[in-house]
């Protein structure tokens, strides 16, 4: 099958017409605060606050697509002709569907689906100002004849410490309880711990409704010790569940509530109720609350009116549809999960606790949300910077429970640096941004402490966001090789090339470059003139070390090892050429006439294809412990010789920088998912969101995407889209207005929100040009240059000629 549906951008959901796709198919409904994550056969994983440490739902990922996966609903309909058993998200049942959508929302997933003589709608999601999970279902009789439906929602849990849930099968099952609360009215609360959190954090399950029944012990529902199974739970054979309760074993919350007869066109409404609390008594307010089919459905029109105003700070209409879809819907909301989500937990990145909120990741995703919730960011941003070192460096990542901090996968590698060379200079670039944005220097005097393993918060060293920015340059700037470049650490931003301890890192160097331009700009502003020239001798020192070590002729080296010899040089057989090699060096401005034209032009001779740029080549074809992770793929997979997405934006900047605006379109329609959406026989993944890579034209299954949602791919291909493509980008004395598109685009529009005020602009394109203002004006009146400066509150119109 080429496609699995199709978008509805005026309803801004992506509407899947098969609920058998070529591998799951994900959305996200709330936050990490409360939230998680829901495939489009009715899946959940729900977690509050923290995956690793506080997960309510068992949601095993690398199960098959048709088994029970934490949470489902089963539809029973009597009718003249007997009973059917059945589901409307076709798992566990599997029982054929008449029709079937899963409208894949902004922060909800809605169902729509008829079989059995009955339609049923279903919408999943969290409210914005509370921790609930509610399923509104919505059941109606199109038979033409009476039917009796009973709807039985059911939820497993995990055990909140995740890794223990599967690998403890003594402790957690004596630990897990659920117990029954029945109301006189008729309704049910079941309530769900492990022992230790009894008084202090229970999970329940309850709906609006009075219950005929309910169990909360896995095997009493399944039936015959288990030998019932999901897809024919046996205790849906019998006119009541057992009211089972569970005082150990497999705990789940499963309800049977019988609507009744419906007659012919007649609907029933449902609304069930997962959620997290201090105690049950703690939860009523809530509980009752979201009985209230009122309740519920203001709540969801809250939900679609925060998502309105966050999408109107900036709305594109470009010539291509595709793009208008993706910046005005589809890439805002991935950024913004990417923001709440960092690399934590979907169904790449599991979130057992390997692996928690990533300093570098998150950083790089403050940036793809800062437009639309900057004080959100800022927020997220000192948190962040609270886990930097004394010394400049930062630790790989933390978890936000409780805020402990570690190196990543360098712990593991007893000889190699316990460092990672780009970490702490990603966050120079999300302040700068802040900054651009709000135009709130005053955030530089703000106090946050440096990390400490063995000091409690309290005794920790303090320090302005200014000076943990000064010391992030001054760690890099210190900490360098036989050629003066940047120490790699255990890593650079590329994880997997793992070189021992004495390597040296082009990226970190130019990264290193970015951060100071964007620091220089803000340094310049407060009038810091000693900070200012410390800065600048940073760049030209760094700019020149790089002109004369790592040029390698047509392109710029990667990498040093620690005796010197380079990695992507044309002295490699593998990996001899590394995007993130040629795009940086322009973006930090090491990268220079001929050689900026040059290097650029051998990412498209020597690493691109039509699904995208690798990110690099050729592949290392065996096992290389000096190099690390890279070899432990196969030549075109991951970062491997694979279609890295991360990278490409990187090099669109790139293009626009040197004023090449078709081919940095050409790069942006490659990687861009909605593109894909007839071609999933290749490609597979989720055509509504950014995966992490594709695989390389060295492998067999050339095309095929994975790891979507949580990539930096979403938040920089954002900005490359909006700020370099379009050309609308912050600065901190207003907004420039600096296009960089296709020759043929004979014109496009934009609406921008920025520090209170609306920019209407509007480009033309009459001498078919990629770059290059020649006449902007602001409210009518002409002005120099490419900067509209601060302007007060209210609309004001721009109009801009190429």
């Amino acid at each position: 099958m080429d496609n699995y549906g199709y978008f509805d951008d005026k309803n801004k959901e992506y509407v899947v017409t098969d609920p058998k796709t070529p591998i799951k198919w994900t959305n996200y409904v709330g936050t990490l605060n409360f939230g998680g994550l829901m495939d489009c056969t009715g899946g959940a994983l729900i977690c509050k606050q923290d995956p690793a440490l506080n997960r309510m739902t068992k949601y095993i990922a690398q199960m098959p697509q048709s088994d029970f996966k934490g949470s489902t609903i089963y539809l029973r309909v009597k009718s003249a002709a007997g009973t059917t058993v059945f589901s409307p998200f076709l798992t566990p049942t599997l029982k054929p569907l008449d029709s079937f959508e899963c409208r894949v929302g902004l922060s909800y997933s809605r169902w729509v689906v008829e079989a059995y003589g009955i339609r049923a709608k279903i919408t999943a999601f969290v409210p914005q100002s509370a921790e609930v999970l509610l399923q509104d279902i919505q059941i109606t009789n199109i038979s033409g004849e009476p039917l009796s439906v009973d709807v039985i929602p059911v939820y497993e849990f995990s055990h909140f410490d995740a890794l223990k849930q599967l690998v403890n099968a003594d402790w957690v099952p004596q630990t897990m309880t659920v117990k029954a609360h029945k109301e006189t009215t008729g309704h049910v609360i079941l309530e769900q711990y492990a022992f230790m959190k009894r008084d202090v954090a229970v999970n329940y399950v309850t709906c609006d409704r009075a219950v005929d029944s309910f169990d909360g012990d896995r095997r009493q529902f399944l039936g015959d010790n288990e030998f019932g199974s999901w897809a024919n739970p046996l205790s849906l054979a019998n006119e009541h569940l057992s009211n089972s309760e569970c005082d150990r074993g497999d705990n789940i919350a499963a309800l049977m509530i019988k609507l009744g007869n419906l007659q012919a066109n007649e609907t029933q409404r449902t609304i069930t109720q997962l959620g997290q609390s201090t105690t049950v008594t703690s939860a009523r307010p809530s509980i009752d609350k979201y009985r209230d089919h009122k309740a519920v459905d203001a709540a969801l029109t809250e939900l679609a009116d925060f998502w309105s105003n966050y999408l109107e700070t900036m709305v594109v209409d470009t010539p291509d549809e595709a793009m208008n879809s993706m910046l005005n819907i589809h890439n805002p909301r991935q950024c913004h999960t990417t923001k709440n989500w960092s690399r934590y937990l979907s169904l790449y990145q599991l979130g057992y606790g390997a692996r928690g909120i990533g300093f570098r990741d998150s950083s790089q995703d403050l940036i793809g949300v800062m437009s639309h919730m900057p004080e959100e960011a800022r927020e997220f941003l000192e948190r962040l910077l609270s886990v930097q070192n004394p010394d400049g460096s930062a630790m790989h990542q933390y978890f936000p429970l409780t805020m402990e901090a570690n190196e990543g996968d360098s712990r593991e590698e007893e000889h190699m640096p316990k460092y990672y060379g780009d970490d702490h200079l990603w966050a120079v670039l999300a302040c700068a941004q802040y900054i651009k944005e709000t135009g709130n220097v005053d955030f530089l005097d703000k106090e946050i402490p440096f990390y400490s393993k063995t000091l409690p918060p309290k005794e920790r060293e303090l320090g302005t966001v200014y000076e943990h920015l000064k010391r992030a340059l001054a760690f890099t700037f210190n900490n360098v090789g036989q050629h003066k470049l940047p120490l790699l650490g255990f890593a650079d931003w590329n994880d997997t090339v793992n070189l021992p301890a004495g390597a040296e890192s082009l990226f970190v160097a130019n990264l290193f470059g970015t951060a100071i331009k964007e620091l220089v700009n803000i340094t310049e502003f407060i009038n810091d003139n000693a900070t200012t020239d410390l800065l600048n001798h940073y760049h030209q020192t760094m700019k020149q070390r790089v002109n004369d070590t790592a040029w390698d002729g047509d392109w710029w080296v990667r990498y040093y090892t620690a005796e010197g010899e380079p990695i992507g040089s044309h002295k490699n057989t593998y990996g001899s050429i590394y995007t993130n090699g040629q795009s940086w060096p322009v973006m930090s401005g090491f990268s220079e006439g001929e050689r900026r034209t040059q290097s650029l032009q051998s990412v498209y001779d020597k690493l691109n294809t039509q699904y995208g740029i690798k990110l690099s080549g050729p592949g290392y074809n065996g096992y290389d412990d000096n190099l690390g992770g890279v070899s432990t793929y196969p030549p075109g997979a991951k970062e491997n010789g694979g279609i890295f997405l991360h990278s490409n934006p990187w090099v669109m900047i790139a293009e626009t920088i040197e004023g090449n605006g078709d081919r940095a379109f050409e790069y942006y329609n490659q990687i861009n998912p909605a593109f894909h959406n007839d071609n999933m026989k290749v490609f597979e993944s989720e055509p509504y969101c950014y995966p992490q890579n594709i695989l390389g034209d060295e492998h067999k299954q050339f095309g095929m995407g994975r790891n979507a949602w949580l990539s930096g791919t979403a938040s920089w291909t954002y900005v490359a889209g909006t700020q370099y493509i379009l050309g609308i980008r912050p600065t901190i004395n207003g907004l420039i207005v600096d296009p960089c598109i296709p020759k043929d685009w004979p014109s496009f529009s934009v609406t921008r929100k920025f520090r209170g005020a609306t920019y209407e602009i509007h480009v033309k394109n009459p001498n078919k040009r990629n770059k290059g203002v020649t006449v902007l004006s602001l409210n009518g009146e002409r002005i120099e240059g490419t900067l509209i400066p601060i302007q007060p509150s209210g609309t004001h119109t721009i109009t801009v000629t190429l």
